[in-house]
């Protein structure tokens, strides 16, 4: 790996941890940026799932004091993450590649459709809360286990996904539903990352500097909060999302 690549895949990491600690979907970030540095478009979704993990426990070490009292909540949240995640890595593996360069910019796409609805959704998300759900329902689950499979399989925008689920869901303001979205999307990438690291081909340099990078950025990213600008970091996303849908059709 040359300077320049390593450098570039750094920047990207320390991004990519900073939107995930806020928002989610820093995959946007990472996951182009290694296509445009020529891994193939398995390896660089394997080995970018395993350079976020670090980034992910940063991730929620930040937001430990909106985890108080929710570790009941937490438990049963994660066993479907949990379950879902491995179901998502196991079919990464086993479609062929061809499959996943046909279906990732789908992902990809929608998950730039839901960063552009991302501010309507928050103002939703604090204006729809059920005061009677403190609880995960049946229906809950069963969409936090959906989306540990998409989380397993590629990841990107899932942080947005949990954040709709669980701000409408529960009864609980959106920096607490946040810090949970951190630990369920840090599971489904380390559920995925030790399928990976057994069963898969992981660019291990690359996916060093990514975890480096990632848990730089969420470190400032827990800081910093909400406090940071969503629309330049949307902008961000959408420019590498849309590349990234570029690259692969091509």
């Amino acid at each position: 790996m040359v300077l320049t690549e390593a450098l570039g895949i750094l920047a990207a990491g320390i991004a990519a941890g900073t939107v995930n600690a806020v928002v989610g979907s820093g995959t946007l970030i990472t996951f182009p940026v290694l296509l445009g540095f020529g891994y193939a478009p398995v390896i660089a979704n394997v080995s970018n799932t395993i350079g976020l993990v670090p980034g992910s426990v940063a991730a929620v070490i930040g937001y430990r004091a909106e985890l108080a009292g929710q570790r009941r909540l937490l438990a049963r949240l994660g066993c479907f993450t949990f379950v879902g995640s491995i179901i998502g890595a196991t079919s990464l593996l086993l479609l062929p590649g061809g499959a996943f360069k046909a279906i990732v910019p789908v992902f990809i796409l929608a998950a730039l459709v839901a960063i552009l609805m991302q501010p309507r959704l928050a103002r939703r998300l604090e204006a729809r809360r059920r005061q009677s759900a403190s609880e995960a329902s049946p229906g809950t689950l069963a969409a936090v286990l959906a989306t540990g499979v998409y989380g397993g399989y590629f990841g990107a925008a899932q942080g947005i996904l949990l954040l709709a689920i669980l701000g409408v869901a529960l009864d609980q303001r959106l920096q607490r539903v946040n810090a949970i979205k951190n630990v369920l999307a840090g599971l489904a990438n380390l559920v995925a990352g030790v399928v990976f690291v057994f069963a898969a081909h992981v660019a291990w340099e690359p996916a060093l500097v990514i975890a480096i990078g990632s848990s730089i950025g969420a470190t400032v990213g827990a800081r910093a909060g909400r406090r940071l600008p969503p629309a330049a970091l949307r902008g961000v996303i959408l420019l590498v999302g849309l590349a990234a849908i570029v690259k692969l059709l091509v």
